[in-house]
């Protein structure tokens, strides 16, 4: 009852002085909005980055040469480049080997290709990849007209290729393209598939490139890039079942070691990721970047609640003969404190539910001019709003005090 009449009370005050209150919220809202919209910023960003570096399935890692991402000192940069390339004699030695995976599947890149049919022809952009029929479900970007990569076609190495979907839009805005002759850099292929629409908000270039047996890239350019040196085969690895991953991570690696002649006491010279150490080494990346936003968010609090302080302390000095009426009617030190306490605490959190509000349409405005899709971070919400209200406490503490502590007589007695 004592609580419920202080509230009562608070909210009488705060309506009785409706500038007074908007004035005082105004720097809660900006401070809680400032926090809030950097962290839903940042949320956008990163749902939208991980999602797209997720991109081999659950129960999917990847064996390779280079590192698997993210920043790396210059020394660490020069030592992976001298390591020996992953080769497709690795990865027939991991499908023979390792019991606990199902898909194995080599690529080989190459970049800066063109593509032709009749008298429409791709810029000087895209990405080829050698692959093998394990590409599709491996890397989760599956065939959405035609057929996959057979190992018929890796067998024979033939001149088949299926097209990532803005390729095919391309060159065949109003014709099927299936079974169509293409030029690949003047050379012909046959077009057999064309991959599912995969569009990327962070450059990822997942709809401009072709896929043609690692058996053909080979013969047609080769184990040498055009700058002369030797190209590494990446390997996709797919576990039986997503609780083998570990395992099947463990005992590939043994192989690896064992086909690569590693003694006991060396480290390894490849790399083995998952998505779930992709999305961690961003995360490590982005982890100074949240922190500073972070920081920078409480600081605005504080700042906020500075303003909120000298603001009640005003609030006191005004309403002081009223305070020593109540006094004299008997109202006890901590219902005084309660109430202005309470005005406090209740300004911070209206101003921090519309600070949340804000913050959360400022952080989607990053979603309308890129392609990254919009997301709200509730959690957010509840971490805004216990901030809110330690800052009414902590910064509506002191005027609330010096309220409760005011004498009667000499308050009765203010002009």
């Amino acid at each position: 009852m004592f609580v419920l009449e202080a509230l009562k009370m608070a909210l009488t005050a705060i309506k009785a002085h409706k500038l007074r209150s908007l004035l005082t919220m105004i720097g809660i809202i900006a401070g809680v909005a400032s926090i809030i919209a950097v962290m839903t910023g940042i949320s956008v960003i990163q749902t939208s980055i991980e999602k797209e570096i997720s991109v081999l399935g659950t129960q999917t890692f990847q064996v390779q040469k280079q590192a698997a991402g993210g920043a790396i000192s210059e020394e660490e940069r020069r030592k992976i480049q001298q390591r020996r390339p992953t080769t497709i004699e690795h990865a027939d030695a991991i499908r023979e080997n390792v019991k606990s995976v199902d898909m194995v599947g080599p690529e080989l890149w190459g970049y800066n290709h063109t593509a032709a049919y009749g008298d429409k022809k791709t810029n000087n952009n895209l990405m080829i990849c050698g692959g093998s029929p394990e590409y599709a479900p491996n890397n989760t970007h599956y065939v959405e007209f035609g057929r996959n990569l057979s190992q018929e076609d890796m067998k024979v190495a033939r001149n088949v290729v299926l097209l990532g979907y803005g390729v095919a839009q391309e060159l065949f805005p109003w014709t099927d393209p299936l079974q169509k002759i293409i030029k690949i850099d003047g050379r012909k292929f046959r077009v057999v598939g064309v991959l599912e629409d995969k569009s990327s908000a962070i450059g990822g270039r997942f709809n401009q490139y072709l896929i043609i047996p690692i058996s053909r890239f080979v013969k047609t350019y080769g184990l040498r890039r055009e700058d002369g040196g030797e190209r590494s085969v990446n390997i996709t690895v797919r576990a039986r079942t997503p609780e083998l991953l570990q395992q099947a991570v463990d005992e590939t690696r043994v192989v690896m070691r064992k086909e690569r002649g590693l003694k006991p006491h060396e480290e390894d010279d490849f790399t083995i990721f998952t998505n779930d150490s992709n999305i961690k080494t961003f995360n490590d990346t982005t982890a100074g970047i949240k922190a500073g936003s972070f920081l920078i968010g409480i600081v605005a609090l504080i700042v906020a609640g500075i303003g909120i302080m000298n603001i009640m302390l005003v609030s006191v000095t005004e309403r002081t003969r009223e305070i020593g009426i109540r006094k004299a009617l008997g109202a006890r030190r901590r219902s005084i404190l309660l109430q202005f306490l309470m005005e406090a605490v209740i300004l911070c959190n209206i101003g921090g539910i519309i600070g949340v509000a804000v913050g959360f349409a400022l952080g989607n405005i990053i979603s309308v001019v890129t392609d990254f899709s919009a997301h709200i971070p509730f959690e957010w919400t509840i971490v805004g709003i216990i901030f809110c209200t330690a800052i009414g406490v902590g910064f509506g503490f002191l005027p609330a005090m010096r309220a409760a502590k005011l004498d009667p007589i000499e308050a009765l007695h203010y002009e």
